[in-house]
């Protein structure tokens, strides 16, 4: 886009220039009022084939002759060079939209963000901080052209349609996040990747409290009302500022390099059957567990030292980000 601006801007400059100097020989050579040398100059440049306005001296007929040349060749280069642009345009974006859909069609258990606003941006960055594979999809084109040049994958969609999302690999897609504008949308696109998915992990955003409930039943797994959220959190930071400091920190990584992490526990890992004591995460990882997700969807908080880990339990733990991968790599080693 900024190779088009300067472009445009160098034959905008060029025809200027070229008519400026035409309009200014005429006036100074010939004696031309002003109207009538930008006129002379314009027919010339353009090559219409009108007759001289006045009768031209011999110096006049010679500036002219030079300015034929100067103008046509002008005109030719920025006839090309738009032409070239246009040509450059539609292909560039003819390919791109085929190298996009080459890279959906490669993804295998990715999310899909539905909408881009201040919600679905902020999942969207989320999510690449995190590394996982994901697609944005808005129907706004200067939304997409933002999440293209945040180096994320998006496309120009209407996620309310089936179609749409079936492009975007809904099918083998992990979790999808319905963060369009309007409830009624978000609850349209929740009971369509339901129906297309029914194994896809379903995230929904709110605007009206008495949403949630119907956004569930349609079939969403979690639901989000960010303005009550965000009400709570701020009374968080009123009573209770230290707690709400400890949140921001491992939830933002403002200043402490700390976060928090789901750790699954495969059936062929050598945790299987064993003890948190036995485990030893804090003295040979550098974590901390925080609670125990059971393979049965009980939770377990601030699980004890005896605390056996079973297969398919999920570890939340908490410490430095090398620190969490290592121990991830550890686990299904």
């Amino acid at each position: 886009m900024d190779a088009l601006k300067r472009r445009l801007t160098y034959i905008a400059a060029s025809l200027l220039a070229v008519l400026a100097i035409g309009t200014s020989g005429f006036c100074f050579i010939e004696g031309y009022p002003f109207f009538d040398a930008f006129y002379m100059t314009l027919i010339t440049m353009t090559t219409v084939g009108y007759a001289e306005i006045r009768p031209l001296s011999s110096v006049g007929r010679m500036f002219n002759a030079g300015l034929i040349m100067a103008g046509v060749t002008v005109m030719f280069l920025a006839i090309g060079a738009m032409t070239q642009t246009i040509v450059e345009l539609e292909l560039g974006e003819f390919f791109g939209k085929r190298r996009i859909k080459r890279m959906i069609d490669k993804l295998e258990n990715h999310y899909i963000v539905c909408g881009f606003g201040r919600v679905g941006r902020g999942t969207a960055v989320e999510l690449q901080r995190s590394g996982a594979q994901f697609v944005v999809m808005d129907r706004n084109e200067d939304r997409v052209e933002r999440a293209i040049k945040a180096g994320m994958l998006a496309v120009l969609a209407d996620a309310t349609r089936d179609e749409a999302l079936r492009d975007v690999g809904v099918d083998r897609a992990s979790g999808l996040v319905a963060a369009l504008s309007t409830d009624a949308d978000n609850l349209f696109v929740i009971l369509s990747a339901r129906a297309l998915n029914p194994k896809l992990y379903l995230a929904a955003r709110v605007v009206e409290e008495e949403a949630q409930e119907k956004m569930r039943r349609a079939g969403a797994d979690v639901v989000f009302a960010p303005y009550t959220i965000t009400g709570m959190r701020l009374a968080q930071a009123m009573v209770r500022p230290h707690v709400h400091q400890f949140l921001e920190f491992t939830t933002q990584n403002l200043g402490l390099k700390v976060g928090i992490e789901q750790v699954r526990v495969p059936e062929s890992s050598e945790f299987v059957s064993r003890s948190l004591q036995q485990m030893q995460l804090r003295r040979d990882y550098g974590v901390i567990a925080l609670a125990i997700r059971r393979a049965d969807g009980q939770m377990l908080f601030n699980p004890p030292a005896d605390a056996v880990i079973s297969r398919g339990d999920h570890l939340i733990v908490m410490g430095e980000p090398d620190n969490l991968q290592k121990l991830e790599q550890h686990l299904v080693s």
